[in-house]
């Protein structure tokens, strides 16, 4: 790349972007333009990117992470900030497990065949090829991120940060062990987070199961209710009633208060159990008792701690049953499910089963059906770590860009609940913890202990779970610059800049960063928090692999190039919002990128061999239109620069798009031609030149940020200074000149109008027509511009008056503002024959309207044919009668002007 290039080469015909993204990425990576230096005097710009997991290729949502993104580090690069975007990948436990024993048992194999070490091994072996291929995605989508600073969760400096944390907070009281209920996943064999677990509407079964009482007549029908010889409770889970340690009413439900405190009796296992009261039961379900099951069901979990029941599990952890289910034992859940119901209808203990809609917990990644259960596991006290971090929000630290998530965001940290963080997984960061085969003792270290720190024998055993996922990435925006040591990356680069991710992660990961940030480093991990929506597709549907409606960008990125794309998902897009994402944008995109193309072609085509030199014009040099166009590119400057700040990314895009394809394009570069390929002096002829390569300059700095690659193509065949584009300067506003922008939009009003009546009128685009402008005090000016109206109104003659007497009887009148135009129709059309061509096309019409009314009368055809076939005919005569409506309006304007 030249670093002035004074002789530029002829741009190409066509834009290609196949043949400019990867050529012009390698070079930046290779000037070093990604890494930024550190310099004290100077405040960084820092963003952590979000790690994508290594489970596989990355989707359209991380495409919109890297255009967001990538906006914000080139712009503020640009700025002349240390900018450091700093990439990595997320080892991402259970999915990655997951994914990686869904490809063993294609081999029929399971993790147990390999063990421990080589699963591992296998997992690495994964995460090699598929972060290999996300990096090489990442680069195609020109994320110009510091890949000399790339991280994995699992790289050693991360995983020593982990147990730093883990030890830490262990040794503040924060991480402790206990044996409380936790959501179990049968089919990935761990325990999950309940932001793991996602609860959906489920079509169920509601049973209605008789429990004996204690001393009541078990051979008489009974009845549900107080006095009867049963209390009836209903449930969606009879395979748990083997685990029942109560059965429970409301204390103000009057139907069971006399049953308060007798015993029932359980069916098939016949223990015995109280019939307690309790404030958590809804009376108005099923018959308003419950069955309580404290080892398998979260609420009768906090009725059993209030009442001081026993726990009694009945499962395994793959979803069996154990040796607590009696006769059941080794049954599969659901299986045992039917079975017990077959029992309960044979000793006629079942009293109905109604369908039932309710919220049932799966699985996040496997989709199985969640298992409360009663484990062992490690948990973090989290109301000590959420209460600063809700602080730090509300105290303006923190914010969140728009804010009302903050609010989403408030109501879950207010009402959060203990963090389970151990993981019944072979994938992940092993918890710091060893076990003491002498004295059962436990040591947290960050560094493996060679004894017992109790009793000082060797014979230790590292716990065998890992962490959560997340525990590793909240400590991703500090763990990756060094922390804990003081290194200075760590000094310089932390708190980071902005936080950027999709709203359905915030309590997953954001939230998480925030209180581990505070406590781990004592400072907010970033201070903006902007969050985008969803990528849907052109249905408004959200795009998954199942329903087959989400693309590989890279595939995208092919077709319409990778600039396409980001232009397509920033301007599509409104701060947290979803966004849908169609074909026809994608065009879009690509024509822009086209549409700059060929007016850099043009403006390079009518650029002297060796540029212009140092020629600046003068004030008085400037032309009406130039001054218009330097004023609203240099409040397009201005306001780019205003929306970048407050995060209105799709603003910012949108008015670069209809400033450069509209005023720049479609009108200043048509005016230009007028001076250059005209007579006039040299002087003007440069002025027009320099115009046109200020404002395209201006343009191409703004837009890069959004569109790369096109943008430092056009500009490294454009004179300039500087190897790239991308490590030149921010563009700041000039001076405004509002009363040229006045005049200028007054021309283009005038000449819009005339072009609009010949297309109505369809006179020959290179046909000249006369016109006659009756512009009270703005005569001056359209006499001054005559040239521009006459060049791009196609007018000739153009005749301007202050007034007039006696208006032209056969012309067409245009009214714009306070100016009146008059186009003689003798110049542009012949009256009587289109009013004869008019007749014609008017009849033909009647005759579809009267074969459409005909169709819609015949019972037949509105009985038989499908609703949307009859809608669709309605619509079409609808059309029929708009249109000849319109024939007749125009019929009767020539006739009058005749």
């Amino acid at each position: 790349m030249n670093n002035r290039n004074t002789n530029p080469i002829q741009m190409p015909k066509a834009y290609d972007h196949t043949k400019v993204e990867e050529r012009l990425y390698d070079f930046w990576e290779r000037s070093g333009y990604f890494t930024p230096q550190i310099d004290w005097s100077k405040e960084p710009f820092v963003i952590s990117m979000p790690p994508p997991n290594v489970t596989g290729e990355l989707h359209y949502g991380h495409a919109m992470y890297v255009a967001f993104q990538d906006l914000m580090i080139r712009w503020r690069r640009m700025q002349g900030r240390p900018t450091l975007w700093l990439p990595g990948t997320d080892h991402a436990g259970i999915a990655t497990q997951n994914v990686v024993e869904a490809e063993l048992a294609k081999q029929g194999l399971t993790r147990h065949d390999l063990g421990r070490d080589k699963f591992v091994d296998t997992v690495w072996r994964w995460k090699e090829k598929y972060g290999g291929i996300i990096t090489h995605q990442l680069r195609r989508m020109g994320a110009s991120c510091d890949w000399t600073r790339e991280r994995f969760t699992l790289d050693a400096g991360l995983s020593r940060s982990v147990r730093e944390a883990f030890v830490g907070l262990y040794n503040r009281g924060l991480i402790y062990r206990g044996e409380y209920l936790i959501n179990w996943c049968p089919r990935c064999q761990t325990a999950l987070s309940d932001l793991e677990v996602e609860h959906e509407e489920t079509q169920s079964k509601l049973y209605y199961v008789r429990y004996p009482l204690v001393d009541g007549n078990a051979e008489s029908t009974g009845r549900a209710g107080a006095g009867g010889d049963y209390i009836t409770v209903a449930t969606t889970r009879p395979e748990t009633i083997l685990g029942d340690t109560a059965v429970a009413v409301n204390p103000d439900d009057k139907r069971y208060q006399s049953l308060v405190g007798r015993r029932a009796i359980l069916p098939e296992v016949k223990r015995v159990i109280p019939i307690i009261a309790d404030p958590a039961v809804d009376p108005t379900f099923g018959t308003g008792a419950v069955k309580v099951t404290p080892a398998h069901d979260p609420v009768d979990y906090e009725i059993a701690q209030r009442q001081g029941l026993p726990f009694v599990n009945i499962m395994n952890l793959d979803g069996s049953l154990n040796e607590n289910a009696g006769r059941y034992v080794g049954m599969e859940r659901f299986a045992a499910r039917r079975e017990l119901v077959e029992y309960l209808r044979a000793e006629g203990l079942l009293v109905k089963v109604e369908d039932h809609v309710h919220s049932v917990g799966h699985c996040s990644r496997c989709r199985s059906i969640v298992e409360p259960l009663i484990s062992k596991q490690w948990f973090v006290r989290i109301k000590p770590l959420a209460e600063p971090a809700i602080d730090i929000v509300r105290d303006g630290r923190i914010r969140f860009i728009p804010e009302r998530f903050s609010k989403i965001y408030f109501n879950w940290m207010e009402n959060i609940r203990d963090w389970c963080i151990s993981r019944q997984l072979w994938w992940g960061h092993r918890i710091p913890v060893w076990y003491c085969e002498d004295c059962d003792g436990l040591t947290v270290a960050v560094e493996a202990p060679t004894m017992c720190g109790k009793c000082g024998s060797p014979r230790l055993v590292q716990d065998p779970d890992v962490l959560d996922t997340w525990f590793s990435s909240g400590l991703w925006p500090f763990s990756t610059l060094g922390w804990p040591e003081e290194t200075e990356d760590y000094r310089y680069f932390y708190p980071t800049e902005v936080m950027e991710t999709g709203y359905d992660i915030i309590f997953f990961w954001v939230a998480r960063m925030i209180m581990m940030g505070l406590a781990c480093t004592g400072k907010e991990p970033f201070r903006d928090v902007y969050i985008h929506g969803l990528m849907r597709d052109q249905k408004g549907e959200k795009m998954s692999k199942s329903k087959g409606n989400v693309a590989n960008p890279l595939d995208v990125i092919a077709r319409y190039g990778a600039d396409a794309l980001r232009f397509t998902i920033i301007t599509g897009s409104t701060p947290g919002l979803d966004m849908k994402m169609s074909e026809e944008k994608l065009e879009a995109g690509r024509n822009f990128a086209n549409k700059l193309w060929n007016a850099s072609r043009y403006v390079l085509s009518v650029t002297p061999k060796g540029g212009s030199g140092d020629f600046r014009p003068e004030e008085s040099d400037y032309a009406l239109a130039d001054k218009w166009i330097l004023s609203r590119c240099n409040r397009i400057v201005a306001d780019v620069t205003s929306l970048l700040e407050q995060y209105q990314f799709g603003e910012a895009g949108r008015i670069l798009y209809d400033f450069l394809w509209s005023e720049y394009c479609d009108w200043y570069i048509e005016i230009s031609k007028i001076p250059i390929y005209g007579s006039e002096s040299e002087r003007r002829k440069k002025t027009t030149l320099f115009v046109l390569h200020y404002v395209m300059n201006k343009m191409l700095h703004l837009l890069h940020p959004i569109m790369p690659f096109v943008t430092e193509e056009i500009w490294q065949h454009l004179p300039h200074g500087g190897p790239s584009l991308m490590v030149s300067t921010w563009p700041e506003a000039g001076p405004l000149y509002p009363e040229a922008e006045k005049d200028i939009t007054t021309i283009i009003d005038v000449v819009r109008a005339i072009r609009n009546a010949r297309s109505e009128f369809g006179v020959e685009p290179a046909r000249r027509i006369e016109a006659i402008a009756v512009a009270g005090d703005r005569a001056a000016l359209l006499r001054s511009q005559e040239a521009i109206i006459d060049t791009l109104a196609r007018v000739e003659p153009l005749t301007v008056v202050e007034s007039m007497r006696e208006r032209p009887k056969q012309a067409v009148h245009l009214i714009v503002g306070p100016i009146e135009v008059y186009l003689p129709l003798a110049g542009m059309i012949d009256i009587a024959v289109e009013i004869a061509r008019l007749d014609s096309e008017m009849s033909a019409v009647r005759d579809l309207i009267a074969r459409q009314e005909q169709r819609l009368a015949k019972p037949e055809f509105i009985q038989k044919a499908p609703a949307v076939v009859v809608e669709k005919e309605k619509a079409k005569l609808a059309d029929y009668r708009d249109r000849l409506d319109r024939l007749n309006e125009r019929r009767r304007s020539l006739t009058a002007l005749g």
